[in-house]
């Protein structure tokens, strides 16, 4: 019976230590499915960075992102622009901008 515990408490121990990167609560490009990645990185690895972290500022990390904006205005985002960001209303379509923003929202389930 000791021994059975033992296994158990050592298999949950493992599965701690074998978190993904989805534990840590952030967007990642792992989680993306394959046209969203794909998409993001042909339109906003440039800035945005590999991990999302950003490579021009504090305003370009990403990794939280759904944190302080809605799928909506992720979308309004992508399509309007900002400050350095430009507007992508013309260089994507309407279903890979909603792709991009439903995965940067969270709304998206990944596996």
């Amino acid at each position: 019976m000791k021994l059975v515990i033992l296994i158990g408490i050592a298999a949950m121990l493992l599965t701690a230590c074998g978190q993904s990167d989805n534990d840590s609560g952030k967007v990642t490009l792992k989680q993306a499915p394959d046209e969203v990645a794909s998409i993001y990185k042909s339109s906003c690895i440039g800035c945005h960075a590999t991990d999302l972290s950003g490579k021009i500022g504090d305003k370009t990390d990403i990794q939280l992102v759904f944190e302080r904006l809605s799928y909506e205005e992720i979308i309004e985002a992508i399509m309007q622009g900002g400050d350095t960001m430009p507007s992508f209303k013309d260089s994507l379509t309407e279903e890979e901008i909603n792709g991009l923003a439903a995965w940067l929202s969270k709304q998206q389930q990944v596996e």
